[in-house]
Parts: C-alpha cells; structure tokens; sequence
C-alpha cells in the first residue's frame, strides 16, 4: 500500500469504506471528478471551523466565509489547490494525496510539499497527514475506503492536536462519509439511467 510507504507510523488514522455499485474504473474516475459537497455538510463545516477567527480578523473571516458559500463545488482539484499534494498513486487503484500544517488553527495553515520532502521530519510545531483512496473490486461492485493518517512532530504539538482531533474526530468522519456518498452517487447514476 501506498500509504505504508508514505507514513508507515502515525499518532492518528481513521478509516471509512463504501461498497458502490460500479465497476473499479468507474469509481476512480468519479473519485477525480465528483463534487464531494453531497449533503452540503462539508461547506457547513468548513464554515463552522473558521468562525473563531471572526474574533481575531473580522473582515478577512467574512471574506473567507463570502469566498467559501461562493465557492465551486469542493473536489479532488479543490483539495489540491487547498494545500494538498499528490504524494503518490497507482492509477484506478490507489491515491495519496498529503499535507503539513497546524490543522488545530483555525486556517488550518496547510502547506503542500513535495513526495520527498512529505517523507522528512515535519518542522517543530507542526503535523503532517496523508490521505488515501483505495479502489477494491467486491462481488457486484466495488469497495471505495478512505483512511486518514496523521503524525505530529513532536509531544507539545501532539498535546495541541489531541486536543483539536477529540472535537474534531466526529465531525472528519462526516465528511469522509460524504466524501464517500458523492462518490458512489456519481458512479452509479450512469447505470441509474441505464
């Protein structure tokens, strides 16, 4: 796997899977390009985490919640453009994608790094995540399987991380699941029509 490779030791993972309908090719292909905003929770929540700063920077926050309810649906484009890389992948069956930053703040402060500079230690005070899609042929159909990894550079930040990720947790794993159901929708509404 993949994501061995990347970050075989982690302080956090988190796994979701979905069995789909579709043929593996189907799935991959949808996995990079549906609009992971299925239930519009993932916009709302976004929201929701950069509230906080409306205390801090009132103008750019209402900036940033104008830009986010404006926003193009979030995709797997969206995700790299928002500071994510893709560390690696084996086409229609796997996908990494990876980030560095101080995912408590509420900006979140990721950072896109190369493959070989993801595999160095993160710089004090920050963590690193990757992220996996794996696309697994099942009788009738296909299992879709998101797992999330993160690794903290060093014991203050993990204390800081812990914190974010018990308020967190819940919530990361709503998105992973509708990350998930937009998936399977767009890869079964071609046989729907059918």
């Amino acid at each position: 796997m993949l994501l061995d490779d990347f970050m075989p030791e982690f302080d956090v993972r988190t796994s979701h899977a979905v069995a789909i309908a579709a043929s593996p090719e189907r799935v991959y292909t949808c996995l990079r390009t549906a609009s992971f905003d299925h239930w519009g929770l993932t916009r709302t929540l976004y929201a929701l985490r950069i509230l906080p700063a409306l205390v801090v920077a009132p103008r750019k926050t209402w900036r940033r919640l104008h830009a986010g309810h404006r926003a193009p649906p979030r995709t797997l484009d969206g995700l790299l453009a928002g500071g994510f890389t893709v560390l690696g992948e084996r086409p229609g069956d796997e996908l990494v994608l990876g980030t560095v930053g101080r995912f408590w703040r509420a900006a979140g402060e990721l950072h896109s790094v190369s493959p070989t500079r993801f595999r160095e230690p993160s710089s004090p005070g920050t963590a690193k995540a990757a992220w996996s899609f794996t696309v697994t042929r099942r009788p009738g159909g296909t299992e879709l399987r998101t797992e999330t990894r993160v690794l903290c550079a060093d014991v203050a930040t993990w204390r800081r991380f812990r914190a974010y990720w018990l308020l967190i947790r819940p919530f990361s794993g709503l998105i992973r699941r509708e990350m998930l159901a937009a998936v399977r929708r767009a890869a079964e509404s071609d046989r729907r029509r059918r």
